[in-house]
């Protein structure tokens, strides 16, 4: 979840509020529809930040040119490249190849959209199965993801050191809690999140609430009650600051930035800020409630291949997808995106590359796709009650029992 706009568009297709078909032509044009030119094959991606002479730009023109072909590339936001594409498929020009955050894939083959990664022929067996499952619907894939990053706990070690607190000794929430008490004694602040009444608040949330075996089925049972009571008695005994209710994760960053901080809750994408905070850091897993690193949530993107009428096209397309997802070009765009890679021989030379990515690769392999368990384009009704019911007990408005029955209550309402 590097941007908070590639998990958000999960909810805004799966509520049913995706902009009109008109409202979507009038945005489109020219450069968002599928080229039907001869050796032209058109690929969509939520990069924008990437122009054509950047390393991925050219990775992609690139891809292209070794499948004999011209790739046109169109970048654009999130939101709307699944609005595009919803609306690409109804009018039969959709793109030959499409890059999609992960929570997404899972609307868009509800939709009929994407073809099954096991007609194209293309082999995902290297994969780590937990990274691959959030494109897994009824037994089959419909991607392949490119990388893949997660949560974990970012720590001052000048601020440990001061309270004496070793982090290795950190292995459950009852030996953090102690730490955050420790550091509080000592004159400095506990820990900062983001509890954001958004995707990034639940984001945020799911590592302990699934740390506590959390069912997101059964929102209000005791272990979900567990977790949301342990982010709210640490708000109220001080070990978390108040301003988690409107933290997003860029502002929680800049709270633990401050030096002030045992600990921020924070994700792969700020490994760059770390080294620059001007502290020595450390980076630990998500304890669960029990003991064990806590499953966190995958973020992180999908190649996937959009239904053609024109079949004969899938061949060149298998060689693109191909192409983008072979070790070599995995390696180079995961390092560019700071993305764990999905196969355990590139995360393997990443580490070779960076030692820093070691606890990440760690992490990223207890961590689970949000939309795994068949939930698919349940999980975005769920989510917003959860993050809900997070904002509610936090705030004071409702104890974490009652805040989470209102929420289940919510869900099967919905449902």
């Amino acid at each position: 979840m590097r941007h908070l706009c590639r998990t958000v568009i999960a909810a805004v297709l799966a509520a049913g509020t995706l902009t009109s078909a008109a409202a979507c032509n009038s945005a489109g044009g020219s450069d968002a529809s599928a080229g039907s030119a001869k050796g032209t094959y058109t690929f969509w991606d939520p990069y924008p930040q990437f122009d054509a002479s950047s390393t991925w730009g050219k990775r992609v023109a690139g891809c292209g040119t070794r499948a004999g072909v011209t790739v046109k590339r169109t970048a654009m936001d999130t939101t709307d490249l699944g609005n595009k594409a919803l609306l690409a498929a109804q009018q039969g020009n959709a793109p030959d190849v499409m890059l999609v955050d992960n929570p997404v894939v899972s609307t868009l083959v509800q939709a009929g959209i994407l073809t099954k990664t096991g007609d194209l022929g293309l082999d995902t067996s290297s994969i780590q199965q937990n990274i691959l499952g959030a494109g897994i619907l009824d037994g089959s894939a419909y991607g392949v993801p490119i990388g893949a990053n997660t949560l974990a706990l970012y720590y001052n070690k000048k601020v440990l050191d001061a309270a004496g607190v070793d982090p290795a000794g950190i292995k459950d929430w009852a030996t953090l809690t102690a730490a955050l008490q420790k550091v509080k004694a000592a004159g400095k602040k506990g820990i900062t999140f983001s509890a954001i009444g958004t995707e990034e608040g639940s984001f945020q949330f799911l590592p302990w609430f699934w740390g506590a075996n959390g069912d997101l089925t059964k929102l209000n049972d005791a272990n979900g009650v567990a977790a949301l009571s342990l982010w709210k008695d640490w708000v109220s005994q001080g070990l978390a600051p108040h301003d988690v209710l409107q933290n997003t994760q860029t502002t929680s960053w800049q709270e633990f930035a401050t030096g002030q901080y045992a600990f921020g809750e924070n994700g792969t994408w700020q490994l760059t800020n770390a080294a620059k905070a001007g502290f020595p850091y450390g980076v630990i897993n998500i304890p669960g409630r029990n003991g064990g690193s806590a499953p966190a949530p995958t973020g992180g993107e999908f190649v996937t291949v959009p239904v053609q009428k024109d079949t004969g096209r899938y061949d060149v397309t298998k060689k693109i997808v191909g192409c983008l997802i072979s070790p070599a070009n995995l390696l180079a765009t995961d390092t560019t995106l700071s993305y764990i890679a999905p196969t355990s021989a590139v995360q393997g030379q990443q580490v070779q590359q960076n030692a820093a990515l070691k606890p990440w690769i760690s992490a990223v392999a207890a961590a689970r796709g949000r939309t795994g368990n068949g939930l698919g384009t349940k999980y975005p009704v769920i989510s917003q009650q959860m993050w809900t019911a997070v904002q509610s007990a936090l705030s004071g408005g409702k104890s974490p029992q009652a805040a989470l029955d209102v929420a289940q209550a919510a869900v099967g309402h919905q449902g």
